[in-house]
């Protein structure tokens, strides 16, 4: 127990940069309800670009909005396979996903990974200053929550808010859908990019998978943060801020459950059980009160 306390702090740390890409995740998945598999290559771009930038002499910041803007670029790629094109979104996700490993391979030289050392680059957050990267990482998800509360509070937002929930009515109301599943796509990946960027920085290298299971990931955070906050975050921005506590709950939960000895190879596999795990909490929830419902009506 003593070395799961003193593994706290890294889990936190790592949970923050996980939940902002939770974040990128929770737009597409409940805003949009699309089901955008490009998150597993998005992540890694956002990581390859910025070791790149910053380790050719660019500034750290300017790297990282090229990362976002990378992640960017990938989600309108998605964007128009779907809309232009008119392939399903999650085929849209698997082949801009399937590209992007060859892009990202390019990115990084031709090489599965590239190191980014914090004692020659001034980085933003670094496993080495733990407590400055989860402020760090607070830091950014708040600026984040902020931004995207504003813009879905403009008419454009709320454009992508009624797409995601009725498409039919969206588009009788005027509304170009195909441009705001686009725009939503954007907007997501650039999000998940930058978390990619952020935890290149956080472990020191960029790597080839390291953006393989990363939609599990999210999922998982996302459905955690519903599940444990979801009756008392009622609010928008509360709501993705739900999505990144979930992140951090994951990984402490992970950290924890490595200390009792489960294989690092079996991650994955309790990853999928997690999510699986807790997308049937509600369903089982809606179960047992209907039951309940008829049960009380019989009586009755």
């Amino acid at each position: 127990m003593a070395a799961f306390f003193a593994s706290m702090p890294g889990a936190i740390a790592q949970g923050i940069i996980w939940g902002i890409m939770a974040m990128g995740v929770y737009l597409t998945y409940r805003i949009l309800d699309v089901a955008d598999l490009t998150v597993d290559g998005s992540f890694g771009t956002g990581g390859a670009v910025l070791v790149i930038c910053t380790v050719s002499g660019m500034n750290i910041y300017l790297s990282l909005l090229i990362a976002f803007l990378a992640g960017c670029i990938a989600g309108l790629v998605t964007g128009i396979f779907h809309t232009v094109f008119g392939i399903p979104a999650i085929l849209s996700g698997i082949l801009t996903q399937l590209a992007l490993y060859s892009v990202n391979l390019r990115i990084l030289g031709g090489k599965a990974n590239q190191t980014l050392s914090v004692d020659k680059y001034d980085l933003m957050l670094s496993l080495r200053y733990i407590p400055k990267s989860i402020i760090v990482g607070l830091i950014i998800t708040v600026i984040i929550i902020v931004l995207l509360y504003w813009f879905f509070g403009t008419e454009i937002g709320h454009s992508l808010r009624a797409t995601g929930s009725n498409q039919n009515m969206a588009r009788a109301n005027g509304i170009n859908i195909n441009v705001c599943k686009v725009l939503g796509l954007v907007l997501s990946n650039g999000i998940v990019a930058l978390s990619g960027a952020l935890l290149s920085q956080y472990q020191g290298f960029a790597d080839i998978n390291m953006g393989r299971g990363a939609i599990v990931i999210g999922l998982a955070a996302v459905i955690i943060g519903e599940v444990i906050f979801g009756k008392t975050f009622k609010n928008f921005a509360l709501k993705l801020f739900a999505a990144v506590c979930g992140g951090v709950i994951y990984y402490i939960v992970i950290t924890f459950v490595l200390r009792l000895g489960l294989n690092a190879n079996d991650l994955k596999l309790f990853t999928a059980l997690v999510v699986a795990l807790f997308l049937g909490v509600p369903y089982w929830k809606s179960k047992v009160q209907s039951k309940h419902i008829k049960v009380k009506e019989v009586k009755e």
